[in-house]
């Protein structure tokens, strides 16, 4: 699209389509394979939009290419043209029939949050993607969606009711099951299109040696998982060409057809009563692959509710990574598969019974070695690593990745162990491994070979793969396609799957419906060949950037591509975690962590510039991003944009200069100080409406933000004059971080962090030490950073020892000593840094640590009941735990604290201070934080570990918030 197109667009849709500012800028991400093609981003807000879409792409002969959660694993959304999200605006639910068990949504609907709105009505809509929590209703009905559970519920198409589209002359349309006198009054329709397509459809399977040939070629029956080309065999097998058959209904082909055919605007879903309350898993550890698909055939007998397998390679993903430590509870020694056999009842006793009888034949038949029955709440956590698999393999470290290229292939379960040792033979003789996983309970497993798609000989074997195993699932009479379509990844193929006289139905069907193509081309029909417009040129020279910070065993731009697109960062709000707050407030893909990687990864790559940072698209992407660091513990890829913006910024520094408003940020310590010497003076400057709003304009705050006042002392200062307890028995001495947040605002929470642990025992020393560095590390300047780090270093080594910790008030600065400072100072004291890292702690993690020893009891606090609600800081819930908070607020013995659901507060250090981000600031706190506090009774306390939230709750909700310290303080006996 020329840039005056565009501006046509616009102009034609009266300001009612979105362009990302970075739409030259923003790829399709759905196919890690492909090369990412120049796209416009359109996000229409009604179907009066969608139809002036579809008439102007078929009048500039363009493609529209629609896209919800933009999940999709085979390139559905790779093309050149314009991009229609319809996930910020297409989200209604629009009616529930309960006497007729169905819903009526619109395609931007997320799975779970649909299931969450109708657990009231006690139905569920049953297929379950392993991308639930972001995927939506309109890509599962594209891709005809499946998941884990799919051996008692299908596949999205066998709960598809009614479809309400666009067709490609912008005509309303609604496909729903007709008699064959409704079927025949359909082909005289007034809408010509509409007419048109019941006639081809007539005439195509009303001829015999068509039925024939699409029995033939099409997948065997015992192939539930099949979305290879159009359903034509579903539609074949129905009324008025099957008299036995089902009323017709194009649902049934709109299921699985990749957006191709008409523009889905509103669909009609059955529903299914709730599952029993209980649910086990009992998770069979195996030796082999193998030795867990032959018993996955004796466990199909016993009637699971689902049957999956993870192999050696996504479990040992899992290793060393926060937020699957607490999952791996369940696995034993180093197992080369394990099939997680899930079991619904009504009561645990129903479970345990099918368990050991299942257990038993297992044994029996000599398979298996380990089978821990799992249940309640750990249950959940077993299915996170499940469904986080494609995220995980993300974690391989290197250019070689676990590549999806027949990831998706499904034959029947009988031949699965027989159809998977073909496959590794193939592989081995091309001198490959593979990561197996997924729905081995329903005949699929997905398989990634190990490639490097960098190298020629990687390209090679890419293609050669693709081919050796179409001709394989051929062989078993399986789909190429399970569940995550065709696209651009598998088109080619198709022709050798149904045959090609079936393959040129399906063009036909194509060219019936969108005459002008202007709906997805490229995809299940004339599409290219899979190996053409790659990421990737052959042995091309990857680029040499140098960075700042350690990226460890890879560079900042391998460290960018272990994004694999799988989406987690699109959750929204209602589905919890951190990751990713702008986007959850934005709904904008551009606003996302996956969006971030792509940006980065495309710009180093091509970037012709000597400076590759120095990129305003990168800039663009990144500038809504809070560095909260949810992605760094959530994102299964482990992909870290905080840390690549630190890095980035400085870069693109270098090249343009640091703002003065930067400048500032950064050297927040050194201003405060020379503040603090007239701190009634700064105060009156910075609380007068005048003054405020002079200095808010001059250096690009928000008018609508309070600056933080200064204390009349400093922490520094009381404690020079402060007389601590005469204790000749100190448990410990402690050494606190004097950060200067805490120094110089939040004075009264560093005065009573230290009365505290004085009061329970211990020895409390500020050591001599400078800046945390937090403010210079949130604005890009590393190099002035690291200088003040290696000082750190110095100062504190050697003093600091587990018998004598570091302890610090707030979690942005004294975590850094764990996560930021190893990774900034030079190799000769990284040792160090690594040690001083292992005994630094948050004052909570203090607290804790000494509870479990027994020096902290419950005895020395109030027997006050109070209520307390919880608000966590991003970077203690991404590098350490919130409930280490929780736990010690519960140490009085009646305090009743509760978590509050939210992800970032939205202040994120100076972000929410800055005039361009302050709004985008205060609408991530209205998604939870600012409403739950809204809510809390007037006796009730809001505890909140960081400076930023508790400024962001006062100026959000007017209400004082308190650091834990305080709170113990305040209950002490």
């Amino acid at each position: 699209m020329t840039p005056g197109k565009l501006e046509d667009l616009a102009n034609l849709l009266e300001g009612h389509l979105h362009f990302d500012t970075a739409t030259r800028r923003l790829y399709a991400t759905d196919a890690s394979v492909y090369r990412a093609l120049p796209l416009a981003v359109a996000i229409p807000k009604n179907k009066t939009d969608l139809q002036k879409l579809i008439r102007f792409a078929a009048k500039e002969k363009t493609a529209l290419i629609p896209r919800t959660a933009g999940t999709s694993l085979a390139g559905q959304v790779v093309g050149d043209g314009i991009v229609v999200d319809v996930s910020r605006y297409f989200t209604a639910i629009k009616e529930v029939n309960e006497a007729a068990h169905w819903v009526r949504v619109q395609p931007g609907v997320i799975r779970d949050e649909l299931n969450r709105y109708l657990r009231d009505f006690g139905f569920q809509f049953g297929p379950e993607t392993s991308t639930s929590n972001r995927a939506m209703i309109g890509g599962m009905v594209g891709n005809n969606s499946c998941g884990s559970n799919s051996v008692i519920y299908q596949t999205t198409r066998d709960h598809l009711l009614e479809v309400e589209a666009l067709l490609s002359d912008g005509s309303e349309v609604t496909f729903k099951a007709l008699t064959k006198e409704e079927f025949e009054k359909k082909c005289y329709s007034e809408n010509e299109l509409e007419a048109a397509i019941y006639k081809n459809t007539k005439s195509m399977l009303s001829n015999i040696r068509n039925q024939v040939e699409i029995k033939k070629e099409f997948p065997k029956p015992e192939v539930t998982r099949r979305n290879t080309g159009y359903a034509v065999d579903f539609l074949a097998k129905m009324q008025p060409f099957n008299s036995e058959g089902e009323k017709f209904n194009f649902s049934k082909l709109i299921a699985g057809s990749e957006g191709t055919l008409a523009f889905i605007t509103e669909v009609k879903l059955n529903l299914l009563p709730l599952p029993p309350e209980e649910e086990g898993l009992l998770c069979v550890h195996f030796k082999t692959v193998d030795e867990a698909l032959r018993a996955n055939v004796i466990v199909m007998n016993h009637q699971p509710s689902a049957s999956e397998l993870m192999d050696d390679n996504v479990l040992n993903c899992t290793k060393g990574l926060l937020e699957y430590e607490d999952k791996r509870f369940f696995i034993d020694g180093e197992p080369g598969a394990v099939l997680v056999v899930g079991f619904l009842a009504e009561t645990k006793n129903e479970i345990k019974e099918k368990a050991a009888t299942l257990e038993k034949e297992l044994k029996t038949a000599g398979l298996g070695y380990h089978f821990p029955l799992v249940l309640g709440d750990d249950v959940g956590k077993v299915w996170t690593i499940r469904k986080d698999g494609l995220g995980l393999l993300g974690n391989i470290k290197g250019d070689t990745k676990a590549v999806g290229v027949i990831e998706d292939t499904s034959v029947s379960v009988a031949d699965l162990p027989e159809f998977i040792r073909e496959f590794n033979v193939i592989l081995k003789e091309h001198d490959m491994s593979c990561v197996h996983y997924a729905h081995a309970g329903s005949g699929e497993l997905h398989l990634r070979p190990m490639l490097n798609l960098k190298t020629k000989k990687g390209n090679e074997r890419y293609r050669a793969i693709a081919e050796e195993i179409a001709t394989l699932v051929k062989k078993f009479k399986g789909s190429l396609s399970g569940e995550h379509g065709d696209g651009r990844l598998r088109g080619e193929f198709i022709k050798q799957m149904v045959g090609a006289h079936n393959y040129e139905l399906l063009r036909q069907i194509k060219q019936c419906w969108d005459p002008q193509a202007i709906f997805n081309p490229g995809k299940i029909v004339d599409t290219p060949p899979m190996d053409t417009q790659l990421r990737y040129e052959p042995d091309q020279q990857p680029p040499v950037t140098d960075t700042i910070f350690d990226f460890g065993e890879v560079s900042m731009l391998q460290h960018a591509e272990q994004c694999n697109g799988t989406g987690l960062c699109l959750r929204t709000e209602k589905n919890g975690g951190t990751m990713c707050p702008s986007y959850m407030a934005t709904r904008n893909e551009k606003d996302s962590t996956r969006a971030r990687a792509n940006i980065i990864r495309e710009e180093l790559t091509h970037s012709t510039k000597e400076n590759k940072f120095d990129s305003e698209g990168i800039y663009d992407v990144l500038d809504n991003c809070l560095a909260c660091k949810g992605c760094k513990r959530e994102c299964p890829s482990g992909v870290d944009v905080a840390k690549m913006k630190m890095e980035f910024l400085q870069h693109y520094y270098d090249a343009n200069g640091t703002p003065l408003r930067s400048k500032m940020i950064a050297h927040f310590g050194q201003l405060s100080k020379l503040a603090s010497i007239a701190p009634g003076l700064y105060n009156f400057f910075v609380t007068n409406k005048v003054t405020s709003g002079l200095f808010k304009s001059m250096v690009g705050f928000a008018q609508g933000r309070s600056l933080p006042p200064l204390h009349k002392t400093t922490v520094e200062k009381w404690m020079k004059k402060h007389q601590a307890p005469a204790n000749n028995k100190a448990l410990k001495r402690v050494y606190l971080f004097n950060d200067e947040f805490t120094n110089y605002n939040d004075t009264q929470v560093g005065i009573k962090a230290i009365k505290l642990l004085e009061r329970l025992g211990y020895e409390v020393v500020i050591p001599e030490h400078g800046e945390s560095t937090r403010a210079y590390l949130s604005k890009g300047l590393l190099r002035d950073a690291k200088k003040i780090i290696e000082n750190n270093i110095r100062l504190l080594k050697d003093i600091v020892s587990r018998e004598t910790p570091l302890i610090g008030i707030e979690p942005s600065a004294i975590l850094s000593f764990r996560d930021e400072y190893p990774e900034l100072v030079d190799v000769s004291m990284r040792e160090d840094a690594i040690k001083l890292g292992r005994n630094t702690f948050l004052f909570s993690e203090f607290i804790e640590a000494e509870m479990k020893t027994g020096h902290i009891t419950s005895e020395q606090f109030t027997d006050e009941k109070r209520k307390i609600k919880l608000h966590g800081h991003c970077h203690q819930k991404a590098l350490t735990s919130l409930g280490i908070t929780q736990r010690i607020l519960a140490l009085p013995k009646n305090y009743e604290v509760r978590v509050i659901p939210s992800g970032c507060c939205g202040m994120a250090g100076s972000f929410g201070f800055e005039k361009e981000h302050f709004d985008l600031s205060m609408e991530i706190g209205e998604l939870i934080l600012f409403p739950a506090v809204r809510k809390m009774k007037e006796k009730e306390i809001i505890a909140a570990p960081g400076t930023s939230c508790r400024h962001q709750i006062l100026d959000g909700v007017q209400h004082k918030a308190l650091h834990p310290a305080e709170i113990l303080y305040d209950a002490l006996k």
